[in-house]
C-alpha cells in the first residue's frame, strides 16, 4: 500500500501500489469526457486515459473500460466526441465520471447538441472534436478507439486552465474500471 495525494490539497489515502503508479504519479495528464451515440442510445464518462497518437495524420486514442456503459455504445458506433473541461465543470466531469449509464440518462441532466452526425456535444465543454472510429486496440481491461478527427470546435481564447486526473481522484467511479 502507498500514500496518494486525492486532488490538489486534498486528503491522503492509501490504495494499492500497482508498480507503475510511483512513475504514473508524476504525470497530471488532463481528463476528458468522451460521448457516443449508436442504436438511438447515448452514452458517455469521464477519462483518463487519452492522447494524439500521431502527428501525419493527425490521430487521437481513447481509453474505455470495458465494464464501462460508454465502452458497450461505443462499440457499435462509428464516432466518438472527446470534450475538455476547465476547473469550473467539475460538476460535469463529476456527473459523467461518477454516474453510470446502466442507471442514469446523464444527458438528461446537461445542456448538449448532436455533431453533424449525431455524437452528442457537451455544451458545458471547453473544447471538444469528433473523431471517426478507425481501430480499436485491446489493451488489457481497456480498449483503445484510434480516432480520425472530423469536426472541432473553436480554438479557446484565452487557454483554458483544464481539469486534470488529481482534480477529479475524489470521483467515485460508477463503474469500476
Amino acid at each position: 500500500m502507498r500514500r496518494q495525494r486525492v486532488g490538489r490539497g486534498r486528503e491522503v489515502v492509501r490504495v494499492p501500489d500497482t508498480g507503475l503508479d510511483r512513475f504514473t504519479d508524476l504525470f497530471d495528464d488532463t481528463v476528458c469526457i468522451v460521448t457516443a451515440q449508436a442504436g438511438g442510445e447515448r452514452a458517455g464518462c469521464l477519462v483518463g486515459f487519452a492522447g494524439q497518437c500521431s502527428i501525419r495524420p493527425p490521430r487521437f486514442v481513447v481509453w474505455l473500460s470495458r465494464l464501462n456503459h460508454t465502452f458497450r455504445v461505443a462499440g457499435a458506433a462509428e464516432s466518438l466526441a472527446v470534450h475538455v473541461v476547465d476547473r469550473g465543470g467539475l460538476p460535469l466531469a463529476e456527473l459523467f465520471g461518477g454516474e453510470t449509464g446502466d442507471r442514469v440518462d446523464k444527458f438528461a441532466r446537461v445542456a448538449w447538441r448532436p455533431a453533424a452526425d449525431g455524437t452528442p456535444l457537451l455544451d458545458g465543454a471547453r473544447a471538444w472534436f469528433v473523431g471517426r472510429i478507425t481501430a480499436r486496440v485491446d489493451g488489457g481491461d481497456h480498449v483503445g478507439f484510434l480516432l480520425d478527427p472530423v469536426e472541432q470546435s473553436p480554438d479557446p481564447d484565452p487557454l483554458p486552465d483544464l481539469l486534470t486526473l488529481h482534480d477529479v481522484w475524489h470521483v467515485r467511479a460508477g463503474h469500476p474500471a
